[in-house]
């Protein structure tokens, strides 16, 4: 299966103009955009007072569609029209309206609002009655289905410019836009229905997060697997006080599948790794040349969790960079070079990964979060700068490479808010980068797994629960076959 897109507002526009070129009349698109809608109430609610609310331009024209069609199911329907039909899509479907009709400053009160005032395309902030009313639909959201956005919330972006909708039901079309997967506009969205309007392929480089993306690529072993053919992967231990997150990384990248896993210790953390050891080989080194001769010869390294912000974490970086192994960086191996992330990007190759909550990516790449309308352009403007992968965390965590694909996580848990887990997850991309995966893809499918482990375990949660549950989650995406 294709992986699902997600579709820019211009995207999504040409898409429309290409299926209208290709012999679909505008308004039979329009029909079917309102049948799904009606498709997805009804099989939500009972027949109840519903209020359509409709805007000017195709949005108001689906809201048309979507009241003819209810009445016709014997729902008692209202219109209450924001300003009067603009669109040619909204005027044919307006004329085709039998019913009530209300101006916005009429009795709104309903027990069911489907909002079709504006939709992805809003460029500017809401202002009166528009404003007004959506404030008031707020007081009820579980009331409230939204056609393709709540009104207020930008397409591309999920940031609302103002006054925004909220929704329990959104239905959508074709594919998600930014808005429906990126905070704060995805939680404002409620369930998403991406309903299939009959558009043809579109070109996009930016997909939801999920086995559809990468699966079909996942390094399972094969008759002829062994150990070494499965990857080597190394972990570079902090100090003698700072070594638990090493071990964690290292076990989640041998829970998900590595072959040869070791942990690299500085000498005074041998005895406190050794002691929490079995499968996972334990080697010492002292210096960066050390370091390095020991890395040699392995294919993916990972550094930075509990390695300490100081000069011995840098140089190891370095080291570690002319080896010719794929490196996770995360924690500490990015912070180190917030006052020359240039040091840093002169090294990094396209088989690399970094892995920044908003912190330190912000100390990495100052000011683009703030610059950039979205965490999607910022990531990829962040990957083009590294020339490598760049995973930034969050609930709506972005992949982006520096070829310009880019994904968003859709399955986010808040579970994973607890000490250690971002160790984990360094874990499990460096051995599915060791085992030969995509950088790209492997940090796609390392995010996913994590928080697909995090939901099988729920309330109470550690770090140290995660590995343990990478099986589960394995046996359930190979029976998917």
């Amino acid at each position: 299966m294709a992986a699902k897109q997600i579709l820019t507002v211009a995207e999504m526009a040409a898409a429309d103009r290409a299926a209208v070129a290709a012999g679909t009349p505008a308004l039979e698109l329009m029909s079917r955009a309102g049948a799904a809608v009606v498709g997805a109430v009804v099989c939500r609610h009972a027949p109840c007072d519903t209020l359509v609310l409709c805007g000017p331009g195709d949005n108001g024209g689906d809201g048309y569609v979507i009241a003819r069609l209810l009445a016709e199911q014997g729902w008692p329907v209202r219109v209450a029209v924001a300003a009067p039909p603009r669109s040619e899509g909204a005027k044919a479907m307006a004329a085709q309206w039998r019913g009530e009709t209300l101006d916005l400053d009429g009795d709104l009160e309903a027990e069911l609002y489907i909002d079709a005032i504006f939709g992805a395309g809003l460029s500017g902030p809401l202002t009166g009655d528009v404003a007004r009313v959506i404030q008031q639909i707020n007081g009820a959201p579980e009331r409230v289905v939204a056609v393709d956005v709540p009104t207020g919330l930008p397409g591309d972006t999920g940031q609302p410019l103002g006054v925004c909708g909220r929704a329990a039901l959104t239905v959508t079309f074709h594919a998600r836009k930014p808005a429906h997967v990126l905070e704060p506009g995805r939680g404002r969205c409620g369930e998403v229905i991406v309903a299939d309007i009959g558009l043809g392929l579109t070109a996009s480089q930016l997909s939801e997060n999920g086995p559809d993306l990468w699966a079909a690529r996942f390094p399972w072993p094969n008759a002829a697997s062994h150990k070494h053919a499965r990857g080597r992967l190394v972990v570079v231990s902090g100090p003698a006080w700072s070594t638990g997150a090493a071990r964690l990384a290292a076990r989640a990248g041998l829970r998900i599948g590595a072959g040869v896993v070791s942990i690299l210790s500085p000498p005074d953390a041998l005895s406190a790794n050794a002691a929490h050891l079995e499968a996972i080989m334990l080697r010492p080194f002292e210096t960066e040349s050390e370091l390095e001769g020991l890395a040699t010869e392995v294919d993916a390294a990972v550094i930075g969790p509990a390695a300490g912000v100081n000069e011995t974490t840098l140089m190891n970086v370095l080291a570690l960079a002319r080896t010719g192994a794929a490196l996770i960086l995360d924690a500490d191996a990015i912070t180190v070079f917030q006052q020359d992330p240039e040091e840093l990007f002169s090294v990094l190759d396209r088989d690399d990964v970094l892995t920044p909550h908003p912190g330190e990516f912000d100390r990495l790449f100052p000011g683009i979060l703030e610059r950039e309308p979205d965490r999607i352009g910022a990531a990829r403007k962040a990957a083009a700068l590294a020339d490598a992968v760049v995973l930034l965390k969050g609930a709506d965590t972005v992949v982006a490479a520096p070829d310009g694909r880019a994904a968003v996580a859709l399955n986010g848990s808040s579970w994973l808010a607890t000490a250690g887990t971002g160790d984990v997850l360094a874990g499990y991309i460096g051995g599915l980068i060791a085992q030969g995966m995509d950088s790209f893809e492997a940090a796609c499918a390392a995010a996913w797994i994590h928080a697909e482990a995090a939901h099988a375990h729920g309330p109470g949660l550690i770090a140290e629960d995660l590995p343990g549950l990478t099986p589960g989650v394995l046996r359930g995406l190979y029976a998917a076959g």
